[in-house]
């Protein structure tokens, strides 16, 4: 008889769908911001592993993936320089290493797993969709903990102790109260609001590969509901964007998909000035609709910019520095991975993520039309590149990291959700 779809059969699906479907248990614990980083570790031993017993080719690592391992150690040693351009001493050298190996390091190893590993989609999306069952079911105690006197946080692990970039890593907070509105927002199992939408945008794309309608209905419903109740603003714009770009880019190959674009583009030459005036109109609306908001990410921008122009342009300072009052004492270049890494890391840090970044949204634009699978790699980098303005990738890998398998499974043309044989 066939093996149930839904069944891990592998080291790597048993790690990897234990893992997502433990998720609001992992939370519960303050554990999650551990558990990213072993598992990609775990997973980066076991591809050591395959290929040193020869189970594997190293030939079978996709060149994007090898651009990713080469950029992502050359943060590694950018970080160094910077370390030693400021004098910052070997203790703080350690501790950002220890950081990098939990956050940048994260991003290729994953992908290398998802290249390399025996890892099926299916098991992926039935876990996500379990994950998705769980939080339609423990919906109702956070919608309902504001209103009956639950306090905003349960607690803050001890885990904390092992180090991370502060305590709401590694607390148990069930609602959080909008400044200025006094309304409740909510961010489940993330640090905060955005990435909780950024998160359910990975697993609604992930859930939708479910082939059981039941399971995918479920996974679906779970995930829109973090999307929607997260009130992140780039969530909702990001899943009405993607999706499209996607399903097109999916049909580029097909006559008649041609048909449909040149109206559009013959409209937009038409109507060129309106559209822009409406875009505009919209990015306004976008801003204003959490104008402290956007103004302190701005502010946080142009600080992040002055100061790698004036300070460190090649290298960047080496780590995060607070800023002042005027941006509530936030990190430098937080919410945004390219002012993060200019300021941070200087050019050659933003060069380091921008170059693997561009090769592979091209690769996988181009692979598109090939397959459902390759479509998926697709949505994942996109969401990547999308919230790369938005959010700093590294400090959240350890959350997004099924999307990471599912790129690197995409680079590769392998397909291990085949029927399984017959027993």
């Amino acid at each position: 008889m066939a093996a149930p779809a839904d069944h891990p059969q592998t080291a790597p699906e048993r790690l990897i769908g234990g893992a997502i479907a433990g998720t609001w248990l992992l939370w519960l614990f303050g554990a999650l911001y551990i558990a990213g980083p072993v598992i990609g570790w775990l997973l980066a031993a076991l591809v050591f592993v395959e290929l040193y017993l020869g189970r594997k080719s190293i030939a079978i690592v996709p060149a994007a993936v090898w651009l990713w391992l080469a950029a992502m150690t050359a943060l590694l040693l950018i970080l160094w320089a910077g370390h030693a351009n400021f004098s910052l001493g070997t203790g703080q050298t350690i501790k950002s290493s220890i950081g990098w190996a939990k956050g940048w390091a994260l991003i290729a190893l994953f992908m290398l797993a998802g290249a390399v590993l025996d890892i099926r989609v299916s098991v992926i999306a039935r876990a996500a969709c379990r994950l998705g069952m769980w939080t339609l079911v423990i919906l109702p105690l956070f919608l309902a903990a504001p209103f009956i006197g639950l306090p905003e946080t349960l607690w803050v692990s001890p885990l904390k102790a092992v180090g991370g970039p502060g305590p709401e890593y590694f607390a148990t907070i069930l609602y959080t109260i909008e400044p200025g509105a006094g309304t409740p927002r909510w961010q489940f199992f993330a640090p905060w609001s955005p990435a909780a939408g950024m998160v359910a945008l990975v697993y609604i794309f992930i859930a939708a590969r479910e082939q059981n309608l039941a399971w995918r209905a479920a996974g679906l419903a779970g995930f829109l509901a973090i999307a929607v109740l997260s009130q992140s603003r780039l969530a909702l714009v990001a899943l009405a964007v993607i999706a499209p770009v996607v399903w097109a880019c999916g049909k580029v190959d097909r006559g008649w998909i041609w048909w449909l674009v040149a109206p559009a583009f013959l409209l937009i030459g038409l109507f060129g000035t309106d559209l822009l005036a409406f875009v505009d109109q919209l990015a306004s609306d976008f801003s204003s609709a959490r104008a402290d908001s956007s103004r302190v990410r701005a502010a946080l921008g142009r600080i992040a910019l002055d100061r790698w122009e004036d300070e460190a342009y090649w290298f960047g300072h080496g780590v995060v520095e607070n800023g002042p009052h005027l941006v509530e004492y936030m990190p430098i270049g937080s919410h945004h991975s390219w002012y993060g890494l200019l300021f941070v890391k200087g050019l050659l840090g933003a060069i380091a993520l921008g170059l693997p970044m561009a090769i592979t949204l091209g690769n996988l634009v181009w692979r598109a039309r090939l397959g459902a699978l390759q479509r998926m790699g697709l949505a994942m980098i996109l969401i990547l590149a999308l919230y790369s303005f938005g959010e700093n990738l590294e400090i959240l890998a350890y959350l997004f990291w099924p999307g990471l398998i599912l790129i690197g499974k995409a680079l590769v043309s392998t397909n291990l959700d085949q029927p399984a044989p017959q027993e």
